[in-house]
């Protein structure tokens, strides 16, 4: 069943009408944008004051520093290929396997992203029945 737009009961006059209603509001945000912004200055300030940095606006380890990605030898793809060598295994078992064998990852997700590694790589990876996958 198609869902009918709630722009579609509208007249030309009522969208105008909400067009400049929004518009009215721009001004306000704005305002209030640059409140923040000169908030957001003086903490940065107080950051560096205390011997911090504020470079980056990612997340900060606990010595102060951004975080690091980890520097690993092969690609994930390499790393799956030479586990799962005349193997089959799970995507569960092959996650654990390359990273115990040193990939090195800090992905909360990790599991996932090997799944859609093994999935987009089907010249290096076969799938042999469902959730199992060997090399190629």
């Amino acid at each position: 069943m198609a869902r009918t737009s709630a722009l579609a009961k509208l007249s030309i006059a009522e969208i105008n009408s909400e067009i400049r209603r929004r518009q009215r509001g721009v001004g306000k945000l704005m305002k209030k944008r640059s409140k923040l912004l000169a908030s957001l200055a003086e903490i940065d300030a107080a950051i560096v004051a205390a011997g911090g940095s504020v470079r980056g606006g990612g997340g900060l380890t606990k010595a102060g520093g951004t975080r690091k990605r980890p520097k690993n030898e092969m690609s994930l793809v390499e790393s799956l290929h030479a586990v799962l060598k005349g193997k089959t295994m799970s995507v569960t078992d092959v996650s654990e396997a390359v990273q115990k064998a040193g990939y090195q990852t800090t992905s909360p997700s990790f599991r996932t992203i090997v799944n859609q590694a093994l999935l987009a790589n089907r010249s290096k990876f076969k799938k042999v029945s469902r959730g199992q996958y060997t090399s190629v």
